[in-house]
């Protein structure tokens, strides 16, 4: 995945103290945009010092400047991160810390690259986190598929330990490559010896994860910005964003584009300013934020949104992992939005009647109303299925393909008017744009 030039930011508020400190890009400054290597851990050092490491009780000031940045996961909930690492620190035994690297959204590249390109920037975010809550043990879950990624961290470690720097231990865990194992549950029951499957919560793992030891799991974006903002101060985090949710994100944009990659944007950027930087190759009929599991959204809303949740809420929309796909008028959203959803039908962990029955029929009816002349009362279905599936998987997995789907009979309303009374268009038997994985069958899918 290739880094492209961050589109043109506005500028701090001018009430934000000045704060020295890396303008824009920030974590992409740690990335290079020219050098594909992983940056060494001598280059990293001239703009990172080495984390202070764990005591015997957790770091109340590092917790504390996380609260004030304001800093919300990356990884797809937006959850304050400050509030986790407190909740984690008030545990009654040791706690552990675990970085999500899974990134099986298959839109999405930001994670990998992080980990491929910056990984001593994920070592210390990873390492300050464990000091803020208390913590003596760093896992770093990637998937097995993602070698380059884990070469680069098994490599920066490796690094630290010539240079004889003192850190906690922090080890590489190999998790499958599923859509599903990144799920928060699913790891914590791999790493305590199960397959990679959601488990039913509570106890959450903040509560009772890693060998029964209260446990803070964040993914790879979200420990990177944690990193910068105990080197840089809350002020200066919050110099970029808006005041519900500062600071900057990093997005894989793909689709009808010239310059496809990871860029970095402050959050609250204008969607139409991001998608005009990257340069539309055609006329772009949707855009789908948010990646397989995220929303359609038409092109005369991408006027009016910004990249933040405020704005996307309304439309039942979300940041989600930060991935946008300008999908060209050209193509039928219809036949996209079946091909997801059949994927994400075959990517279930098989546990729940919710999610093996309900996204199969939905993929069904999907595919039906894209690729035959189907009834109109097909849209009535599929309403009415995505209501009796929402909220009620072990985990939310099931709820992310409703709302894709949800999403498209919105946004492609008069495509299936079309489609219902003249048959399929021919932009839905010709053409399709999405990259979407080959479906594993279910006796060759690997848990462990």
């Amino acid at each position: 995945m290739i880094t492209q030039p961050t589109p043109s930011a506005p500028p701090p508020p001018p009430s934000a103290p000045h704060v020295a400190g890396p303008h824009l890009p920030r974590l992409l400054t740690a990335v290079g945009q020219h050098d594909e290597r992983a940056m060494t851990l001598a280059s990293h050092r001239r703009t990172y010092p080495v984390p202070e490491m764990a005591r015997r009780q957790p770091i109340e000031s590092f917790i504390a400047a996380v609260e004030r940045s304001g800093l919300r996961g990356r990884g797809g909930a937006g959850f304050p991160t400050g509030r986790k690492l407190r909740s984690v620190s008030e545990g009654q035994s040791r706690p552990v810390v675990v970085v999500n690297g899974s990134e099986g959204e298959p839109a999405s590249g930001k994670d990998v690259l992080l980990l491929t390109r910056a990984p001593h920037l994920v070592i210390d975010g990873a390492l300050l986190a464990a000091a803020a809550v208390g913590a003596k043990e760093v896992m770093i879950c990637i998937e097995r598929d993602k070698q380059a990624a884990i070469r680069s961290i098994n490599g920066a470690i490796g690094e630290r330990i010539g240079a004889r720097e003192v850190m906690i231990p922090v080890r590489v865990r190999v998790i499958p490559p599923r859509y599903v194992a990144g799920e928060e549950s699913a790891l914590v029951h791999f790493i305590n010896g199960g397959e990679a499957r959601p488990t039913l919560t509570p106890p959450r793992p903040y509560q009772k994860g890693v060998d029964g030891r209260p446990t803070l799991i964040d993914n790879v974006e979200t420990l990177c910005h944690l990193a910068q903002v105990l080197r840089w101060g809350p002020a200066w985090f919050r110099g970029q964003g808006t005041d519900d949710e500062p600071g900057t994100m990093l997005l894989t944009i793909s689709g009808c584009l010239k310059r496809r990659g990871v860029c970095e944007v402050p959050i609250g950027m204008s969607m139409r300013t991001i998608v005009q930087a990257a340069e539309p190759t055609h006329e772009i009929g949707a855009l789908l934020v948010g990646g397989f599991y995220g929303t359609w959204i038409s092109a005369d809303d991408m006027g009016w949104i910004s990249m933040d949740n405020v704005s996307l809420r309304p439309i039942g929309s979300g940041l989600g992992c930060g991935a946008v796909i300008a999908s060209p008028r050209s193509v039928c959203g219809l036949i996209e939005t079946a091909r997801v959803v059949t994927w994400l039908a075959g990517e279930t962990a098989g546990q729940c009647g919710p999610c093996v029955h309900g996204l199969a029929a939905l993929a069904r009816g999907m595919t039906d109303l894209a690729t035959t002349r189907a009834p109109a009362e097909i849209v009535t279905q599929l309403q009415r299925w995505a209501g009796q599936i929402e909220g009620r998987g072990a985990c939310s997995f099931p709820d992310g393909a409703v709302r894709l789907v949800r999403s498209a009979l919105r946004v492609f309303a008069a495509d299936i008017a079309h489609h219902v009374h003249h048959g399929p268009c021919a932009a839905a038997v010709n053409r399709s744009m999405l990259k979407i994985p080959a479906t594993v069958p279910d006796r060759e899918k690997v848990w462990r």
